[in-house]
């Protein structure tokens, strides 16, 4: 029985999702912008769905990391959409406007296509971002850290994600430079 039970441990594919793409912040700064996930995928005769990771948003120089996830993760938060992430009021701010975001608004959202989860993106994403940083600095003095984020657009960023089997040679995140970073 043991046997049986560890050789079933392999049935499922693991994945690494991620992409890189210019953007502007909400300062209007030229930042490259990474999204990364990961997955697990079963075969159709696993009794198994498949699982998937939040999607991690980052943006160049910034310590604000953005996780959006749908409904059938636990992080899912009652914002509405398929794949998103809500606003927290205190650091966001529906784009144009100078009130606060309510937690329920979405603030960043990936098109999810016929699908409707993470595990289903393939080949090009569409980010759509709604909010923007009440502040692009938290904290003061030498402690402030940088808080921006990609600029929101009514028009979603077309992202072209790269698949690849976690833990082959090609399962590395492209690197955000931090060079840029020191000088601004």
């Amino acid at each position: 029985m043991l046997m049986l039970v560890s050789g079933m441990q392999g049935c499922a594919s693991y994945y690494s999702h991620f992409a890189m793409f210019p953007a502007e912040n909400s300062a209007g700064e030229a930042r490259q912008v990474r999204i990364s996930w990961q997955t697990a995928e079963y075969p159709g005769w696993w009794f198994a769905d498949d699982k998937a990771s939040t999607i991690k948003v980052e943006t160049q120089c910034s310590e604000r990391v953005w996780r959006l996830s749908d409904s059938s993760q636990d992080e899912a938060r009652a914002c509405g959409g398929d794949i998103g992430a809500c606003a927290e009021p205190r650091m966001d701010r529906l784009a144009g406007t100078n009130q606060p975001a309510a937690a329920e608004v979405m603030c960043m959202a990936i098109n999810p296509g016929d699908h409707g989860r993470i595990t289903g993106l393939r080949g090009v994403v569409e980010l759509q971002v709604y909010c923007e940083p009440v502040s692009t600095r938290q904290g003061e003095g030498d402690k402030a850290v940088n808080t921006d984020y990609v600029r929101p657009s009514v028009v979603p960023y077309q992202v072209p994600v790269r698949r690849v089997e976690r833990g082959s040679a090609a399962d590395r995140l492209p690197e955000l430079d931090d060079v840029l970073c020191k000088h601004s």
